[in-house]
Formats: structure tokens, sequence, C-alpha cells
């Protein structure tokens, strides 16, 4: 227990003022001359008891009364967290600030980090002299103590928000670190935060709770900048059909866009930047949001040339966090594909599924080339974008050679098995291995067993078109009757897709820079004209088979790139551009959304691209050389999703997240200040004391007026007649007591 002013405690030497008083003037017993004094000898004993305790328990609570104000004037303070001591004493302060880009919502005219910045800056000022403080932030750059107090103040008038953060727990537990290593006797780490529940996530909280539990002599003070019911209208989300997508393919565009607030209507508007980098609106749409609602706005554009092409989706709204209303992204374009399919006799015949799959559509994104097996040994691969191997029999092993170069180079290889391949000696050979996922076992029969294709997930790039129709998608109306058993896959070989026997269908096999895609039953088989069935599947022939004809285009754009190939990064990210043909500059010029314009190296083993600062939400262009010959090319940079959640922490939760470590939540500077006190000199028990001292008191005036009340008129008892001599002869159920002898005078 620690005193505020402890020289007051020398007036508990009051108490000696009533008991002074209690000396003397206390009461001395009347002299009354009464006829039955013995009556009264008896009683004096009892009534001399029952007046010294009463003197005594009113003397009790009067120098209690005394000694308990003398305490309360001392203001006594019980510690309630940290190391004893008054609150001059020197501290160590880290505060750690949010800079995350929510902190740019707007209240009362005043951003959340400009509130955070102000009440920081304050905070400074009511610390003890010789303290000393660190200021962090969600970028985590170099932490450490300011060299002064001055210091600190201005590393936090230079703090921004940021798109690039650092995992809150990673930050906290930094400066968990400084404060350890300080050698001043009091610990203290204030956190500004608009406790926003995405910022709080339970994976970054688990090691940061057991971090909190150990530093147990660290005072903590969570400062809440937020608002308690934020209204926001955002996009959190812009998926594309695809980042490259050929001439001839519309691109489809959905924005999420999140609202939380009352119900109303929003307008998204789509813009296109022309070669000069004007945006020209492409598209608009009205969307009518529930109370704390979510709604798709779709948009498609057509037509568009080869090249690259940017552009941003924008909210037409005005509301308190403006930073999430826009979302930006890029689109490379570029003419149709062309795709060598490679068949056995006839050619045209047994590669007809395959081909009208991939160019059915009314603006097709692949050219088709089809050709025999024979063929392959005379075309030049690298002219194509993707090789197509249907049913294939034994190959020469130079071909084989060839595919994998090609693969190796980067190419798209798929080769679809069905029953040419045998022997499987040829197969199991070391040069066809070099592009098959695993040896030939046997062929698999199904018999009277319904086999079909089963995908488990749909998280491969080849599967990501199926998400949308997830529940409708009828592979059992395409039956498998027989495919091949594989041995052991090769390392790195992955299963895009089983059967439902569980028994791989689809695999990919990565070969340097490329990629092999092998199904273990083929698409070239016509429709069965038996019992049992002559052809393997009815995966192309059956019923409105629209799941092959995506299937492939879809297994097709995979080989080509256009799944894999990225220019849409959130900010942090490192864009990594491949330069393809261009390959005569050493060097590229970006420029950023600011209009900064930065020189790249180029990496030339990778003929790649990797640029780094991309913390600034927006389209960049990347250029080098001419028009004609040269580099350009861009990509775009958009805030994380969980920018646009700003739902609140409950505190319930915020509870589970420190566990058993006190902290102290505050809104204030009030509030701050108050804890603040209490966690340096601990908690007062002024209130208490002065209750206590209240209470004492009044039973202290109930007591004396019950203890001396004056006996009113008619409470005296009856002074008893004198006996007359009557009375002596009459007889009696009591002997008569004894009369006290008449004193002298009496009459």
């Amino acid at each position: 227990m620690t005193f505020l002013s402890p020289l007051l405690l020398g007036g508990a030497a009051l108490i000696a003022v009533p008991i002074v008083l209690h000396l003397i003037m206390r009461q001395q017993p009347k002299r009354l001359e009464f006829p039955a004094l013995r009556l009264l000898q008896q009683r004096q004993q009892t009534n001399r008891r029952k007046l010294q305790f009463r003197h005594l328990l009113l003397l009790a609570l009067r120098c209690l009364v005394i000694a308990l104000l003398a305490a309360a004037l001392a203001r006594p303070s019980i510690q309630a967290s940290g190391t004893f001591g008054d609150g001059e004493t020197p501290v160590a302060a880290a505060l750690v600030f949010d800079t995350g880009a929510r902190m740019e919502y707007v209240h009362q005219n005043k951003t959340r980090l400009a509130a955070a910045k102000e009440t920081g800056d304050w905070l400074l000022s009511q610390l003890p002299a010789e303290s000393e403080a660190a200021v962090l932030d969600s970028r985590l750059t170099t932490a450490g103590f300011a060299v002064d107090l001055s210091s600190a103040r201005r590393r936090i008038n230079r703090l921004t928000s940021t798109a690039q953060t650092m995992p809150w727990g990673t930050v906290t537990e930094e400066a968990l670190r400084l404060l350890g290593e300080s050698a001043k006797p009091r610990h203290e780490l204030y956190i500004f935060t608009d406790l926003s529940e995405a910022s709080w996530s339970p994976e970054q909280m688990k090691t940061l709770r057991q971090r909190l539990a150990d530093a147990k002599d660290v005072g903590i003070y969570l400062v809440d900048v937020g608002v308690k019911q934020p209204e926001n209208t955002g996009i959190d989300n812009l998926r594309l059909s695809a980042e490259v997508i050929s001439q001839n393919r519309p691109l489809s565009l959905q924005a999420n866009v999140v609202h939380s607030g009352e119900a109303g209507q929003r307008a998204a508007t789509l813009y296109l930047l022309d070669s000069t980098g004007e945006a020209k609106k492409r598209g608009e749409t009205i969307l009518s949001l529930a109370d704390d609602g979510t709604m798709v706005a779709d948009f498609r554009l057509g037509n568009l040339q080869p090249g690259i092409h940017q552009g941003y989706i924008k909210l037409d709204v005005q509301d308190p966090l403006s930073v999430d209303n826009t979302r930006f992204f890029t689109v490379q374009v570029q003419p149709a594909w062309r795709v060598l399919i490679a068949a056995t006799d006839p050619p045209d015949e047994n590669a007809y599924f395959l081909k009208t799959a991939l160019t059915s559509a009314e603006t097709p994104s692949f050219e088709c080339d089809v050709v025999s097996l024979k063929e392959l040994a005379t075309r030049n691969l690298p002219d194509y974008a993707s090789i197509c191997i249907l049913d294939p029999r034994p190959l020469p092993a130079d071909t084989w050679h060839r595919l994998a170069a090609y693969a190796s180079a980067g190419g798209g290889v798929a080769i679809f098995l069905g029953h040419n391949a045998q022997p499987l000696e040829a197969f199991n050979a070391p040069a066809a291995q070099e592009l098959l996922p695993a040896p030939l076992r046997r062929q698999w029969r199904a018999g009277n067993r319904e086999i079909f294709l089963a995908p488990s997930e749909l998280q491969h790039p080849i599967l990501a078109k199926f998400r949308e129709t997830q529940g409708a998608n009828p592979w059992q109306a395409f039956p498998v009757y027989r495919h091949w058993q594989l041995g052991k896959l090769i390392d790195g070989v992955a299963v895009v897709m089983p059967y439902n026997n569980t028994l791989p269908a689809i695999l990919e096999r990565p070969v340097g820079n490329g990629r092999v895609i092998a199904m273990t039953t083929p698409v070239s088989d016509p429709a069965p004209t038996t019992d049992p069935p002559d052809s393997w599947n009815l995966i192309p022939t059956g019923e409105e088979p629209w799941p092959f004809v995506m299937l492939a285009n879809e297994m097709l754009y995979y080989l080509v790139g256009s799944s894999a190939a990225r220019v849409n990064y959130l900010a942090g990210d490192t864009a990594v551009l491949p330069l393809g043909d261009h390959n005569a500059h050493p060097m590229v010029v970006i420029t950023t959304p600011r209009d900064e314009s930065l020189r790249q190296s180029v990496d030339e083993k990778r003929n790649s691209v990797a640029f780094t600062s991309t913390e600034s939400p927006g389209n960049y262009r990347v250029q080098a050389g001419g028009k004609a010959d040269g580099v350009n090319l861009g990509f775009s940079v958009n805030y994380p999703a969980d920018v646009s959640r700003l739902k609140r922490i409950e505190p319930d939760k915020l509870k589970e997240f420190f566990g058993d470590t006190p902290f102290q939540l505050a809104r204030t500077q009030e509030e701050i200040n108050r804890n603040v006190s209490t966690g340096r000199v601990g908690r007062e028990l002024y209130p208490l004391l002065i209750l206590l001292v209240a209470l004492l008191l009044g039973g202290e005036q109930i007591l004396a007026n019950r203890f001396y009340r004056q006996p009113k008129k008619g409470d005296l008892p009856a002074v008893p007649a004198r006996p007359s001599m009557a009375d002596w002869k009459k007889p009696a159920a009591e002997p008569p007591r004894p009369l006290a002898p008449e004193p002298a005078g009496a009459r």
C-alpha cells in the first residue's frame, strides 16, 4: 500500500481529542435520597457497567472516525499492476500505432490515424521526466527507443497510413522485446487501434497471448480511436475471368461490393484507360444494397485489341472511408493461341471432339492445327503455345526428347492415354518417362461399377471455372468404362482430378519451366456401338457434354499460361513480369500511380522484371525501347480485401485474446489518465474511506442520542405510596418487602 500524502497521517494524533473530552465531560452519578436505598445499591454496579460500555463504544467510534479521516486525506492506494513506485518514476513506454488503410476512416473531420497521433502526442507530454519512448507502426521498420521524447514526438507526426502492413501480433511482440531490454523500473505498452475485427485474427494472437503472459511487469493499455458504429461502402475484391486472354475472348469482371450502414442505392462505374492514359467510361450499374449487405457488380468488356489494357471500377459514393471505393485491374490481350493436336490416323477424325471443344465458341481463343503423330518430328514445336497428344502409339525416343525439350523451355503438353498405349515397355521406357507422370501398370475396367470423374476439390486452376456451377456438374452422366492404372507417381506429380474409385484421372507434372498434363482415359473414342461398350468413356460423346468442353478449354488455358500469368497484385507483393521475346533491354522504366519513373534492371537469366515497391494502389506501366519492338507491359496493385471490413471486435473476444493478462481499455484522454494512474500508483482507497467515515459518523450520532436520551415527562416510574397501617394487617400472597429506614428530615 502507498500514500500520496503520507505526512497527513499525523492527523491520526487527533484521536487524543475525544479521549480528553470524554474524561472531562463524563457524567457524574447524581445523589438521590431515596427510601429504597438498598435497591439502588443493588442496581448500582449494573448501571455502572452499562455506562462504562457505552462510554467506551462511543469513544472507539469517535477515535475510529478521526483515524479513518486522517487516512483518507493521506490518499492510500493498493497497487493494481506493475512495480511499486509513485507516478513520477521514469518509465519505458512503447507506443504501437495501427497504420493500416482502415485508419483513413474519417469521423468528425478527422481520420482515425490523425486521432491516434494526436492522443499519442498528448501521452508523451504526460510521461514523467527521464522516461524513454519507442514508436512502432504496422510497417515494422527499424524499431528502437528514441533519443528523447521530442524525437519520439517527431516520429509520431511522420506516421502515414500504408497498404503494406505486418501482422499485428508481430509488431506487438517487437514492442514487448524492446520493453524487456529497458532498465527502467516501470514498463508500459500503448496500442492505438480502431479495434477492427480483421486486425485481431486468432491466428496472429496465438503466439502473442503467451508472450503477453510472460510480460507480467508491463502495463498494457488499448487506446480505442475507432468509431462504435462505422458506416462504409467499398469494393473488397475484383475477379477477372482471366488476366491473360485471347483477342476473341471477352473479359468478365465481378466487383464484390460490401456495405455497412443503412440500405440505399450505389452506382458502380467501369472505366478503361486509352493509349494516352485518359479514363473512358465503359459501363455502369446501380446496386440496391441492404443493411450491412453484399452485392456483386458484373461487367463485360469485348473487342479488346492485343496489348495491355488497364482500368478501374469506381463507386460513386462519398463515405468516411474512400480508399476502398476504387479497384484497379490490368488484362493482357493477345492473338488466339496456336495449338498443335497430334492424333493417330486418321488425325482429323480422332481429333474431332477436342478440336470442336476448343474452337466451337463464337469467338474461339485457340487456333488448332491437326497433324498425325508421324508429323511431330517435322513440326517446329516452339511455334505453338501448347501441344496435345491424343491416344498415342509408341513414339520414337527422339520425338519424346523433342517434346521434353519443348516443355522444359516453358511449353505445355497434354497427353491423353488410350487403348493404343501398348506395349507397356514402350511407355515405361526412359524417353517416355521424361514426360509421363508414372509408369503404366494395367487397364482398369469398370465392369458393372459406375465410374466417372469425381473432383474432390476445385482448387486447381483447371477446375476453378467449375466453382461457378458447383453442385450442378453432372459427371455421373459421362461414365468411364476403362482407364489406365499407374504405378508409383514420379516426384513432383500432382493429381488434379481423380475418378470416384480414387484412382488418378488427370495429373500434372512440372518439366523444366513448363508443365505436362496427362489424362488416363482418352477423349478421341467415338460413341459406343456395342454392348458392352467398345469405347473407353462417354466424356466427349455423352448427352450435352458441356463439362468436357469447359474442361478442355480450361486445361488449354492452363497449358498456354493464361491461368498462371499474373498482372494483378495486392499491395506489398512482388510483381514479376516475364518479358517474353523482349530480351534486348537490360533496363526498363516503371511508372507508378504517383507518376514516378523508376528504373529497374532485367533479370537476364529469367528474362523478367521483379518489382518490390508496390505499396501504392493503382496501375503501373513497364516500358523500354520504342513502340515497334520495345517493352510495353503493365500491372495493377490493390488494397487487401480486409480494408473494407470495419466490424469491431466484441469485448468478450478481445478478452479471449489477452487471456489472463490484465489490460486497460480507454477511449478518451481522461480515461487514459485515470487508467495510467491506477497502473502506476495503484487503486486509491479515498472514496471507500470517506464512505466509511460517513457511515461511522452516522452510527456515532445514533448511539449518542440513544445512550444520552433525556426522559420525557411521563417516562419516569411512579413512586409508590407509603403503605398504611391497614395494609400491614391484610394478608398478602407474598411477604411484604422490608422498607428502607426513612432518612432523617424526610418529612
